[in-house]
């Protein structure tokens, strides 16, 4: 896989974490919340990660 097409799914996983976070914002949500908050801590890992790895000059 080439760091291009990474760096697209990168983009697709960061723009579900924005429609996690629209989920939390729903006040009917119940314990399936629990649920939400652990899918955004390991998204937000991922992204540390990625970024980690491919350090913010390569990114562009």
């Amino acid at each position: 896989m080439d760091l291009q097409t990474i760096k697209e799914r990168i983009a697709v996983v960061q723009g579900k974490r924005q429609y996690l976070l629209s989920l939390l914002e729903q006040p009917n949500l119940g314990t399936l919340r629990i649920d939400v908050n652990q899918a955004l801590e390991e998204l937000d890992e991922l992204i540390d990660e990625f970024r980690r790895t491919i350090p913010e000059t390569e990114n562009n």
